[in-house]
């Protein structure tokens, strides 16, 4: 990866969302343990252009993504609906790709973000050459947060 991220810039990215936003603290999963997130999980995604070209993908656990959406709307989980939880983690998104974003070459613009759930489950190692992956830990569930460089201008 070009861009001056690493697994540090990313787990701090997530922790001024859910720390400071909804006094939720997330704990970073050890690099050498397989991740997984089981069907059914939610995504979130933003896409950036501009010197840095690439994609930031949040996925959460139906538990946290139920939580988050709880503490964003400030209701109980029990009344969060799919809709709810699709419009947070689509916020999340959003707001963690922003934090990233700022720490990116410019002139970078990022794209509106998009939510779904996910209907297959996945597993990865946080390792490759234009891609960089931190997975979180959180009572409620767990997290994956994911970024993609498509290319780096000079």
């Amino acid at each position: 990866m070009q861009a001056q991220l690493d697994e540090a810039s990313l787990v701090k990215a997530n922790a001024q969302f859910w720390e400071q936003m909804l006094d939720m603290r997330l704990e970073p999963v050890p690099d050498s343990e397989v991740f997984c997130v089981g069907p059914g999980h939610l995504m979130g995604s933003v896409s950036l252009s501009g010197m840095w070209k690439g994609h930031i993908e949040v996925r959460l656990a139906g538990g946290l993504a139920q939580a988050a959406t709880a503490a964003m709307l400030m209701q109980p989980v029990d009344t969060v609906t799919e809709a709810d939880a699709l419009d947070a983690i689509r916020e999340i998104a959003n707001i963690i790709g922003g934090v990233i974003k700022s720490s990116l070459p410019r002139p970078c613009a990022m794209a509106l973000p998009e939510s779904s759930v996910a209907t297959d489950g996945l597993c990865t190692r946080p390792c490759a050459e234009n891609a960089l992956a931190v997975a979180l830990r959180h009572a409620a569930g767990v997290l994956l947060l994911r970024v993609w460089e498509e290319e780096c201008g000079k």
